[in-house]
Order: C-alpha cells, then structure tokens, then sequence
C-alpha cells in the first residue's frame, strides 16, 4: 500500500526538520558546546526549535498515514498537510527565549495541535464509526 498524500507532506516536512537541525548544528559549532546548552540562550532558543519539531510533527504524520491507509477523504489530508506545513513554519519564527507571547508562536501551535486532534477523530471515526 502506497501513501502519496502523507509521503509528500513527510518529504517537505523533512526539509523542515532538517534545517531546524543544521540551525542546532551550527549554533553547536560556533559555541563549541556539544551537550545541552551551557547556558547560551540563541543555542538553547535552537535546540527547543528543533524539539518542538520532533515532539510534535512525528504523531501527525502517523496519524495522517493512518487515515490515508483508511481511506481518508483527499481534500482533508492535503488541507491538513498544508496547515502543518504552515504552522511548522510559523512555530520556529515565533518561538524566542525572551519573549513568551509571539503570533508565530500560535499560530504553530494551533496548526499543529488542531490538525493532530483532527487526525485523531477522523482515525476513530474510520474504524470505530463514532
């Protein structure tokens, strides 16, 4: 079985993750700090850029595979792969360790939790029918 709708949005948000991690990269070879972020607040700003990535983005994509594999309407997958794309995006830019409250950092957050909750209603609904 063939998963075109979830590899394509996996594949763009690779390119994602990998630049959050060649940031983190980096930031590790202009410190010279290989573990943790011995206080330095740009490498530690990096490094929660990149693991909010890797705590969140991993869940959607199984989950969208999942309701692809169950025959998930198209249109619904391809607005939820957008709207992760959009939010992944959004996240990192809005995502500074002086500053709490930023509008990138929202809108991330609600494109990404709301499209997983989505996918998790939908995979109960395809096999559950409530």
């Amino acid at each position: 079985m063939i998963f075109p709708i979830t590899a394509l949005y996996a594949a763009l948000l690779a390119v994602i993750g990998l630049v959050l991690m060649f940031h983190v990269i980096a930031m590790r070879g202009k410190t010279g700090i290989s573990i943790l972020h011995g206080d330095d607040m740009q490498l530690a700003q990096a490094m929660r850029r990149h693991g909010n990535f890797v705590e969140t983005v991993p869940l959607a994509l199984i989950l969208m595979g999942i309701v692809e594999a169950n025959g998930g309407n198209t249109v619904l997958l391809h607005v939820i792969g957008a709207v992760l794309m959009i939010a992944r995006i959004a996240q990192p830019l809005g995502l500074h360790h002086d500053r709490m409250i930023h509008p990138l950092r929202a809108v991330g957050t609600v494109g990404t939790v709301l499209p997983t909750v989505v996918l998790i209603g939908v995979a109960l609904w395809q096999v559950t029918g409530w």
